[in-house]
């Protein structure tokens, strides 16, 4: 079995396909960013990377059975400026969609995030298959809503695993049982984190805030908002006499189901920008698991 994952970050896929005990011969990787390429050969160093996708020759491929994507989504997200197919980085679905054509896999996945219907229905109409909506609460303490485009037969929706923040939060770090409340603020986005000297609970991926809602964190950043812009936004803060932090990087890697130190050896800001930018694990490996 061949594997080629295209903007592979740090190889969920891999980890996935581990976790369903499906055994492949080739993963080849197609990433250009160092740090998701380094994290990937620490922890899985006979993957045979790429490159830039638009480089990749076909010639130079065996028979490829599986091909994925995670195709960059911030011309698409709600949480952007809604560029959609526009978008430099939103106009790499069409690599995808061009290697799909030429390498004929037997089985494809394509994810990306909640978008305008009229964005989905583009890519659905390129790929010929209907999107399966599943937000990664369902088997994660995160709210995730994505969208996922694959001939992989027979997929259902994973049961409810009932996870919720404070199960993975780390002892000794903060009170799990205490309550969030909501508190607005004025400012920018990136001026507040400057100045908080207690830290919040978020994920600093510069792009919003964090939120915590009935034991799942989500984001709330609002819609077609610059982080440099003043406007009033909503923080989840803790109430009483507990501050505020940033969330260990061992409990990214639970909010995103990834093996608990996956990403060590890595500074605290590129494991964060990497697991930002992953799958949840346990979402691909259920689908994963009707490959077999």
């Amino acid at each position: 079995m061949n594997v080629l994952s295209l903007f592979d970050g740090m190889s969920c896929g891999q980890i996935a396909l581990n976790k369903c005990g499906i055994k492949y011969d080739n993963y080849f990787a197609s990433e250009i960013d160092k740090n998701t390429i380094n994290i990937t050969m620490k922890n899985f160093p006979n993957t045979i990377q790429l490159g830039d996708v638009t480089k990749i020759n076909v010639e130079n491929l065996p028979k490829i059975d599986l091909l994925i994507a995670g195709s960059p989504c911030q011309g698409f997200s709600f949480a952007g400026k809604q560029l959609n197919f526009e978008d430099p980085r939103s106009k790499l679905f069409f690599e995808f969609v061009k290697l799909k054509n030429e390498l004929k896999p037997t089985y494809f996945l394509l994810e990306n995030v909640v978008m305008k219907k009229e964005y989905q229905d583009v890519i659905t109409e390129h790929l010929g298959v209907e999107p399966i909506f599943i937000n990664s609460e369902l088997v994660s303490a995160q709210n995730r809503k994505r969208l996922y485009w694959t001939n992989i037969p027979n997929i259902t929706l994973p049961e409810d695993r009932g996870i919720k923040l404070q199960d993975i939060l780390e002892d000794g770090i903060t009170d799990k049982e205490k309550a969030y409340c909501l508190t607005l603020h004025t400012g920018t986005v990136r001026d507040y984190f400057k100045k908080s000297q207690t830290n919040i609970v978020y994920l600093p991926d510069n792009n919003g805030l964090y939120e915590v809602k009935d034991g799942k964190i989500s984001m709330t950043f609002p819609k077609g908002k610059n982080p440099n812009e003043v406007f009033t936004f909503k923080v989840k803060v803790p109430d009483g006499k507990y501050n505020f932090r940033k969330l260990t990087v061992s409990e990214l890697e639970q909010l995103q189901t990834v093996p608990v130190g996956y990403t060590q050896g890595f500074s605290y800001t590129n494991s964060v920008d990497v697991l930002g930018n992953g799958w949840t694990v346990d979402i691909i490996s259920h689908i994963f698991n009707n490959l077999k």
